[in-house]
């Protein structure tokens, strides 16, 4: 007994010579990416297809986006993380008014003469809805994600009678021209709902509310496990009570917000004049009640993030307890070098499949998060495009100059209390 419990230890001696460092707990890595992906609709917009006449099909820029994000995902031996849609995935409603808002009294405007309306409910159900779904599904079980609904991804979209338009209303005067109204979300939900196969019975999707209109995510990076909701555009307050639920049923977690509409290109919390959706229906929230009922009161939430409005922004401000909210716009839906590049004269808005890559570094005493803009049609930064500023700052941005343009889509966030909000996580 005695010569075999030596050759037992001997051997136990040996295994842990072997194998002794991997039974070490691994070091955390504390660097990580969340990829933003901006409004796609341009992409999938079937009059921007080849078989509509356009030189190319706009949607094979979405399906390279969702490439790059699946091939650079952990799974695969990159970096990203996560992925959130920010919304307006699709382009074009499907019905007139839904159901709800009809019984409820409103009414959408007759549509002008010559209105080109005829066949979007076909081209949206047979082309832009597929397109969507195809490109998301290069991210089925690569990685964790989120898709927001914007405004384009309802069932309706219409101008409301209530507001008459006024073609002569001057420049700038936009409130004057009508306002725009929404309702339905069966087609989103349809695709990527609760039930969908994107999101049923996937361990890191832990909520969903209206269908899966609204939804909540889980995902760990960087020694932390972190909390993200997605929430629709314009936000009901049961939405944002749902939310809330959420967020008390994981305390603790350092939390982000994925919604359509927050902040404008300037920074401002405020909706386009002809699309507030609050100023029409009081079911709805605007951006600054979505800040004051849910966001400045739950201090986990830590940053913003949304579309809609073309171009990019980025402020921050502190909550009711003082802790920093980092908000950040993300829209390029209205770039169309790669329609000039095509020879099309007066190209519409297409994106030229720029999309955020937010790297997030928690390995120092104050975190921090570089926000760059990447394109995956023209494989470059923004910082490293020589007529990014020639090719879009006149559209987006033009009260700023070359640099501070090219700087907005490559910047720094410091994260200076986060440590004190959450932690330092798992061991290193």
């Amino acid at each position: 007994m005695l010569k075999s419990s030596r050759r037992l230890a001997a051997a136990v001696l040996a295994l842990s010579v072997l194998t002794g460092p991997a039974l070490a707990e691994p070091e955390v890595d504390r660097v990580f990416t969340i990829a933003v992906i901006p409004d796609t609709q341009n992409y999938t917009d079937f009059t921007h297809q080849r078989a509509a006449g356009f030189p190319f099909d706009a949607r094979d820029l979405m399906m390279e986006q969702m490439r790059f994000v699946a091939a650079n995902a952990v799974s695969r031996g990159g970096d990203i993380v996560f992925a959130t849609g920010v919304g307006d995935v699709w382009q074009h409603p499907t019905l007139a008014i839904d159901p709800d808002h009809a019984a409820r009294g409103f009414s959408p405007r007759p549509p002008a003469a010559g209105a080109e309306s005829a066949g979007w409910a076909e081209g949206v159900r047979q082309g832009e809805i597929p397109a969507a779904i195809e490109a998301y599904r290069l991210l089925d079980g690569v990685l964790p994600f989120a898709v927001a609904a914007g405004n384009h991804d309802y069932d309706a979209q219409w101008w409301d009678e209530s507001w008459p338009q006024d073609l002569t209303a001057p420049p700038g005067d936009l409130r004057r021209l009508g306002m725009i109204h929404i309702g339905g979300l069966t087609a989103f939900t349809d695709a990527f709902g609760a039930r969908s196969s994107f999101f049923r019975d996937r361990p890191w999707y832990v909520a969903s509310h209206d269908e899966g209109a609204d939804s909540a995510q889980m995902f760990e990076a960087g020694g932390y496990r972190f909390l993200h909701i997605s929430l629709q555009m314009a936000p009901g307050d049961a939405s944002l009570k749902w939310a809330e639920t959420v967020i008390h049923a994981h305390p603790g977690l350092p939390t982000l917000v994925t919604t359509h509409d927050f902040i404008d290109k300037t920074g401002q919390r405020r909706a386009h004049p002809v699309v507030d959706l609050n100023a029409l229906d009081p079911f709805d929230n605007s951006a600054q009640g979505l800040w004051d009922k849910l966001i400045a009161r739950n201090p986990q939430i830590f940053m913003v993030l949304s579309g809609h409005h073309n171009g990019q922004a980025f402020r921050a401000d502190p909550n009711r307890q003082g802790g920093a909210v980092y908000q950040i716009l993300s829209d390029y839906q209205d770039r169309n070098q790669s329609a000039l590049d095509a020879g099309m004269a007066t190209p519409p808005g297409v994106g030229d499949g720029w999309l955020r890559l937010m790297q997030f570094d928690l390995s120092g005493e104050v975190p921090t998060v570089r926000v760059r803009t990447y394109s995956t049609h023209y494989d470059r930064y923004a910082s490293e495009t020589p007529d990014y500023a020639r090719w879009y700052r006149p559209r987006e941005q033009p009260q700023m100059t070359d640099e501070a343009f090219v700087a907005a889509d490559d910047f720094v966030i410091r994260m200076d209390d986060f440590r004190d909000r959450f932690g330092h996580g798992a061991a290193r």
